[in-house]
């Protein structure tokens, strides 16, 4: 353990032995930290994630620069399918320890796989899609669109534990019980897939009372004996009666026939004919509707394939952004102020917010300073030299930065150098520019007469 104000190793004492500095509750904040970390690799050993990522957060309150717990809280994130909040972890951890950690090796097997990037991308969209749908109250549009989201992501737990919910307002609570396995396999002991599953549990038991028993023999009392006899009772007549009730049965059946059923039988047939027709016309109508339906989503699948493909570039550059930003950070860090301008001008500032953004500001304005004198400085140097492209190079960016630079010694070089480069026509820009902006000055009047010159 070091202390945080010298970076001194701290012994038992509970003050410092270089500075003196009191480190008694600063140890204590360490050793909370730690335990609220053990307690996360803990649960994170028995996949119980949502308790892993509970202890670790804790752990960052404690000690927001411990790498390991934000390291091992990032794997818990993606682990359950949340891939951009890991990401966030990973980038915020190799901000603080740039070199020597493991967030960076987390990144670049992110970065460098194109079909994981697509993947990720898909799966955020097809996600909020089906939020949207639940808003909408379209549960069949968010529950197909969540089946791709499980498809293309298995591990988010959230995409299961929707689509749980959403089969249980739907009443199908069979396929609610297999989501909700399928999100306690990823991750055991989550309190709302715990909950939900009991839910699911109890309505199924309601759903399956115990079946009546059938009675198939008839009892009855006779005196002190009980008899019992089977419920249906065969009877027998004689071989004449059976024959006359055959031949009764018959007429009185083919009156019945003629008179009552084949009347009936013909309506029916009619009856059947009208509705089969009704039911074509029916069908032809559904099809040219369900055609017109198709075609509206094709037109909407096609907007968001081009959606999706600006959301991949987006993300490139999101991401490039950040590596830029951190490479800066690092470069100021270490002295190199050129590099670190230069890094930061490869910062794209709209993708940046929270904590990056004020990043960015708090670099820019402490290195833009630096960074021009000693582009400026360089520049000057080469137009010395005689080497005017490199001096046209160094001092375009000064200018492009800032027009007063050097009180306005940036961009007089800057003309000289485009004018013995054999480049007159943008020499007499920047020459007009300096005529407007310094007015009465030396420099101003040796540009009006290179201007009267090339006139």
């Amino acid at each position: 353990m070091e202390c945080y104000h010298c970076g001194a190793k701290l012994g038992r004492e509970d003050f410092c032995p270089e500075c003196g500095e009191n480190v008694k509750v600063y140890k204590r904040i360490i050793v909370a930290s730690n335990i609220c970390y053990n307690e996360g690799l803990a649960k994170a050993g028995v996949r119980d994630l949502s308790g892993a990522a509970e202890s670790l957060r804790a752990s960052l309150k404690f000690n927001k620069f411990h790498t390991d717990a934000r390291n091992l809280l990032g794997l818990v994130c993606f682990e359950m399918g949340e891939v951009v909040e890991a990401l966030t972890e990973w980038v915020i951890s190799k901000n603080y320890q740039p070199k020597g950690n493991r967030a960076s090796y987390y990144l670049d097997q992110v970065q460098n796989n194109r079909a994981s990037l697509e993947s990720i991308n898909q799966t955020i969209k097809k996600y909020n899609q089906a939020l949207l749908y639940c808003r909408q109250d379209s549960k069949d549009l968010a529950i197909i669109q969540l089946k791709k989201v499980v498809s293309l992501n298995p591990r988010l737990v959230r995409g299961h534990q929707l689509l749980a919910l959403l089969y249980m307002q739907e009443g199908k609570y069979d396929l609610a019980k297999k989501s909700l396995q399928n999100a306690g396999k990823i991750d055991s002991n989550n309190t709302t897939t715990l909950r939900y599953l009991k839910e699911v549990n109890s309505r199924l038991r309601g759903s399956n009372p115990p079946k009546a028993k059938k009675e198939d023999r008839i009892s009855y009392q006779s005196g002190n004996e009980t008899i019992i006899q089977p419920k249906y009772i065969k009877e027998t007549s004689s071989s004449m009666g059976t024959i006359v009730n055959m031949v009764i049965g018959i007429a009185i059946g083919v009156a019945i026939t003629w008179f009552l059923i084949v009347p009936g039988v013909k309506r029916q047939v009619q009856n059947e004919a009208k509705t089969e027709v009704l039911e074509a016309n029916n069908a032809i109508s559904s099809k040219n509707q369900n055609i017109s339906s198709l075609e509206q989503q094709v037109e909407e699948l096609t907007n968001q394939v081009s959606a999706a493909k600006e959301d991949e570039e987006s993300a490139k550059s999101r991401i490039s952004s950040y590596e830029q930003l951190l490479q800066a950070y690092a470069a100021y860090v270490g002295g190199e102020t050129e590099k670190a301008g230069t890094a930061l001008g490869n910062v794209h500032e709209e993708y940046l917010n929270g904590d990056s953004k004020s990043l960015y500001d708090s670099l820019n304005a402490q290195i833009n300073a630096e960074y021009l004198s000693s582009l400026y400085q360089e520049g000057y140097a080469a137009y010395n030299a005689q080497n005017f492209e490199e001096a046209i190079a160094k001092l375009e960016k000064v200018v492009e930065a800032d027009e007063t630079a050097e009180n306005g010694y940036a961009i007089y070089y800057l003309a000289q150098a485009y004018r013995k480069n054999n480049d007159l026509e943008t020499a007499k820009i920047y020459y007009q520019k300096i005529v407007e902006l310094y007015p009465g000055t030396e420099r101003a009047a040796n540009a009006q007469s290179y201007l009267a010159i090339e006139e």
